[in-house]
């Protein structure tokens, strides 16, 4: 268990990078009989738990929730809450508190919000060797370099935690990254909402809404992005006309491919080729 003296987290807020993500407190419970916490006082660092064995408990005023191995608990800043470890199979837990400006942005990416504090933890494996890593450089000591490779290391665990989907959210961001791959898979081809949604088993509108709530864009934007993606590669490493380019990424109509490409680019796929 690792504590940042609470100087030195003030000092480390108003450095470069640490500013941004700052790790103050860490650590690593095995087999963590009675472990638990009451917070009826928030504090301002968000609270971070990667369970990877046996299972533990969350409570708020939102309701209770149960943490399981492979799962994350990410508790908001200035939430009062309570946590343990589970009576019967107490939970091995890597924890963390984190501070800085940009903890607002991934709760947002995430879409944190008090009752979806527990999520899927992506790739577990992954996750528990940034912990290591992270708890390394606070170990080692509290220098400004130190703390600076923490936060390296913190930013890369929550940018992949950002993406992992709550529990108990069903199959639905596992859809969406099915026809995601799907359209990567088939960037030559014009597909339809539609086609996706029948795939999908829902109604159009419904994956519509799904699929942007968890890509940030509409499946039709996704779609011409990746094709615009493979467009620029093509033109930057082969001779192909415009108009093979514009066939080769699902385009019947150049003109129209060149209206579409200079959208996004700000230029045309000649002019993008001329000055690459």
């Amino acid at each position: 268990m690792l504590v940042l003296p609470r100087p030195q987290v003030e000092l480390a807020l108003q450095r470069p990078v640490t500013r941004n993500l700052l790790v103050t407190d860490c650590g690593y419970f095995p087999h963590a009989e009675h472990h638990g916490w009451i917070r009826t006082r928030p504090i301002r660092q968000l609270v971070l738990i990667l369970c990877v064995r046996g299972q533990g408990w969350c409570e708020a005023a939102e309701g209770r929730f149960t943490v399981k191995a492979g799962q994350a608990l990410l508790l908001p800043p200035a939430l009062a809450h309570s946590y343990g470890a589970d009576a019967a199979d107490p939970w091995t837990v890597w924890w963390a508190h984190l501070d800085g400006s940009s903890v607002e942005d991934f709760m947002r990416i995430a879409a944190l919000t008090p009752t979806s504090v527990v999520r899927e933890i992506p790739d577990i494996y992954a996750s528990v060797a940034l912990m290591e890593e992270i708890i390394r450089w606070m170990e080692r000591d509290t220098t400004e370099s130190s703390l600076v490779h923490a936060s390296g290391a913190a930013w890369h665990l929550m940018t992949s935690l950002a993406s992992s989907r709550p529990s108990g959210a069903g199959n639905t961001q596992d859809m969406v990254e099915r026809a995601a791959e799907y359209l990567r898979d088939h960037v030559n081809r014009r597909i339809n909402v539609s086609d996706l949604a029948d795939m999908a088993g829902m109604s159009a509108s419904h994956f519509a809404a799904v699929f942007k709530k968890h890509t940030g864009v509409p499946a039709v934007t996704y779609q011409t992005q990746l094709r615009m993606a493979s467009a620029r590669g093509l033109l930057d490493t082969t001779n192909q006309t415009v108009e093979d380019v514009a066939h080769a990424v699902g385009y019947d109509d150049s003109f129209y491919f060149s209206r579409q490409f200079k959208k996004i680019h700000g230029v045309s796929p000649t002019a993008y080729r001329r000055h690459d």
